[in-house]
């Protein structure tokens, strides 16, 4: 069984003192992807390179304290690839692939951080840009190797993926637009489409019990007013291996909760 879990840290050091590290060891993925690392390398060299016996590789964002990803892995990558050839996103380190192919098959696991859109719409029409190049670059992807991408993706697809989701159509992370982009990356026969989201395909029905991000604003976490914004979108045969989730809202290393999915394979 290969356990991969998906965390955004909102920072690393901010999260390493809220006991990440402990609980990483206590849980015992072979592959975790964070996002939001928010350091450079200078930061992560001594401290960061490795957490409870999994080693890290990185993209980091050209901005300081912004964005950055990371993947770490108890097993070495045949070949790391450091973002995904975006000419406008690759400089705010949204994108890492671990890649762990073999002479009988392809897998990458990949650690991305979609833009949030919440600051204006200047970001939100970065957003939409992001979203373009993203989806050209998994359909890519999807006729080449099989893979999971784990990450932030800053889109509640559905309503049963958020509380309040009635007041929330015109804001982003739940705009038509958004929406639609999401329902077509998960469309079954378009050729645009194709791939799986799987903690969807094994709780097709939850509502409450799927929140990833609460607001810290009112007492959100208290209430349990929360979205889903944290997946795992994988290749149709890959997701098909899944075979159990689970979201750890209870412990609080940042504003969004781990997410782990045991997959029946191994690398």
């Amino acid at each position: 069984m290969f356990k991969l879990t998906s965390l955004n840290l909102n920072g690393i050091r901010s999260a390493t003192t809220k006991g990440v590290e402990s609980w990483i060891a206590a849980t015992a993925p072979d592959c975790i992807c964070v996002q939001e690392v928010k350091a450079q390398a200078a930061d992560i060299a001594g401290r960061f390179e490795v957490l409870a016996e999994l080693r890290g590789h990185f993209h980091f964002a050209e901005k300081k304290g912004y964005s950055g990803v990371g993947i770490y892995s108890r097993h070495e990558p045949s070949e790391v690839v450091v973002g995904f050839g975006s000419h406008e996103f690759d400089a705010e380190g949204r994108y890492v692939e671990a890649r762990f192919d073999t002479p009988a098959r392809k897998l990458s696991i990949i650690s991305s951080y979609f833009p949030s859109g919440s600051s204006g719409e200047l970001r939100q029409s970065a957003k939409f840009r992001f979203l373009a190049e993203m989806q050209t670059h998994l359909m890519r992807m999807k006729g080449e190797r099989e893979f999971v991408l784990c990450g932030d993706i800053n889109i509640a697809h559905q309503n049963n993926d958020l509380k309040n989701w009635r007041s929330n159509q015109k804001n982003s992370g739940f705009t038509p637009e958004e929406r639609a982009w999401m329902t077509a990356l998960l469309h079954t026969t378009e050729p645009t489409g194709g791939l799986i989201d799987v903690y969807r395909h094994l709780c097709p029905d939850t509502t409450d019990a799927c929140y990833t991000w609460w607001s810290n604003r009112g007492q959100a976490y208290a209430k349990n007013v929360g979205w889903r914004l944290d997946y795992h979108l994988a290749t149709p045969a890959t997701a098909a291996l899944a075979r159990a989730e689970h979201i750890y809202k209870d412990v609080k290393f940042s504003d969004h909760a781990p997410i782990t999915v045991d997959y029946e394979f191994t690398l």
